[in-house]
């Protein structure tokens, strides 16, 4: 059965990341038709008629409405925004007990539909969340994307753009890993127009840097509960990628294949997006000291996520 075509998106999860990606998707004019599902159907509602009322100042007209999952049948894209959300003092990798057993009746019932598209996951642990999404799809792996780092890549490029007086978008560099306290930074490759970052920096710097960009969630959870206009912007990012095919290259998380030396779990790394979805992971040349990190990133996810699948 073909992938679905069109760009109907289905949101299901209208908290704050969801309801600011389905505001980000609406100024953007990213899509044809946008449906908000949500457990609690009286806010999802009210963020219906709220984004209705804004669509006329919108690049394009979309149609936004409240619904079921059997919408979910004629779909080209389900973003998976539900689940209990991160508390203060409380790890991305906390939240997986809480949120695998919401995930499993979500997916399932997305699949009962006949939904044949790709899934875009963002509740955390994002990367263990979009692994068990794959399972329990039984969709191809390209098919099922998980926001990874891309976030933490946006963080990172914005601070090293602060730090050398640039706009952010002529800086070129990536997190990669977990989308959590086991992610690295890949110092190797960080460049401006071509120019190695890593040499400009001393040591002590480049862990400021880091740890600002590691821990910069906890600040903004401590500060005012949650982080959202970031992340639905990378979310709107990776929608915009699929659905107007641009096989661009963006730090998601995806299924490694061997890639690295090895396989069997999803984490965030450079992967050529398009309509078929996360279609090849982009290898960088990572040094020694950036290999044995990302193995311990690595480690740390499986440690977490194989009991759940060896049960």
């Amino acid at each position: 059965m073909d992938l679905t075509q069109g760009s109907k998106v289905i949101l299901i999860g209208t908290g704050s990341v969801g309801s600011s990606y389905a505001y980000a998707l609406m100024n953007q004019g990213l899509c044809s038709e946008l449906v908000l599902i949500d457990i609690n159907e009286k806010k999802a509602k009210g963020d219906v008629k709220d984004l209705n009322h804004g669509v006329l100042y919108a690049p394009s007209t979309m149609k936004i409405k409240f619904g079921t999952y059997e919408e979910c049948k004629d779909a080209a894209i389900v973003v998976l925004c539900a689940g209990v959300a991160q508390k203060p003092g409380e790890t991305r990798l906390d939240l997986v007990n809480k949120n695998m057993k919401i995930f499993e009746s979500i997916v399932k019932s997305v699949m009962e539909t006949g939904f044949n598209g790709i899934f875009l996951v963002a509740t955390n642990p994002v990367d263990i969340l979009s692994y068990a999404t794959w399972k329990f799809s039984g969709l191809p792996k390209e098919r099922v994307i998980g926001s990874g780092t891309i976030l933490d890549s946006a963080r990172f490029r914005h601070l090293l753009a602060q730090e050398f007086g640039v706009t952010p978008t002529s800086v070129h560099g990536y997190i990669i890993g977990e989308h959590g306290d086991s992610e690295l930074a890949v110092w190797s490759s960080a460049n401006i127009s071509g120019n190695p970052i890593a040499p400009q920096l001393t040591e002590e710097r480049k862990n400021e840097i880091f740890a600002e960009v590691r821990d910069a969630a906890y600040e903004i959870i401590e500060a005012k509960g949650a982080t959202y206009y970031g992340i639905a912007m990378g979310l709107a990012r990776i929608t915009k990628a699929i659905l107007r095919d641009e096989d661009v290259v963006l730090p998601v998380s995806t299924l490694l294949n061997g890639e690295y030396g090895y396989e069997d779990v999803y984490i965030g790394v450079p992967t050529v997006i398009n309509r078929k979805g996360a279609v090849k992971i982009i290898e960088l040349s990572l040094d020694n000291q950036e290999r044995e990190r990302l193995s311990k990133s690595i480690a740390t996810l499986k440690e977490i996520q194989d009991p759940f699948w060896k049960k």
